[in-house]
């Protein structure tokens, strides 16, 4: 024998994966703000889009549509 299995500690997979890793490109000086207030800049930045994206669904986005003209 080799001796004692080595169990590997970690945080493993999510049981309910509630994020989805991305990649966007953002502005310097948004990032650098956002950065600026501290660690958890990322999380901040979500909020500022979650809120963004609540208030779109309330109020109905303010786009208008134009036709085409044929």
């Amino acid at each position: 024998m080799l001796g004692v299995p080595v169990l590997k500690h970690g945080r493993g997979p999510q049981k309910s994966p509630t994020k989805v890793l991305t990649a966007i490109r953002l502005d310097a000086d948004v990032v650098a703000f956002f950065r600026e207030q501290g660690p958890g800049y990322q999380t901040r930045i979500n909020e500022v889009l979650r809120k963004s994206v609540e208030k779109n669904l309330t109020t109905g986005s303010r786009r208008t549509r134009t036709k085409r003209a044929a």
